[in-house]
């Protein structure tokens, strides 16, 4: 398989929930934005509360995220594929 593909191509996609207690039953390696607004996440590399503003719908944000937080989250529509 080209590289190049499997770097960017996902196998799974699942909708999100946001919750500030709950983290992702599997880490996501980037989010589907569907509904534009502001994400409150925790990171894979251990960063926690990132706030990613202005992000409009139709994005992928191409990050390892372990939590969506609800407080600070007003997309909407979001998806994480891995």
């Amino acid at each position: 398989m080209n590289e190049r593909l499997q770097a960017t191509s996902y196998g799974h996609a699942v909708a999100v929930t946001p919750s500030d207690s709950t983290a992702l039953a599997i880490p996501a390696r980037a989010l589907f934005v569907g509904g534009a607004g502001t994400i409150t996440l925790d990171t894979t590399g251990g960063e926690v509360g990132v706030l990613f503003s202005a992000v409009p719908a139709g994005a992928t944000i191409t990050l390892g995220v372990t939590k969506v937080h609800a407080t600070g989250t007003t997309a909407s529509g979001i998806v994480a594929l891995r």
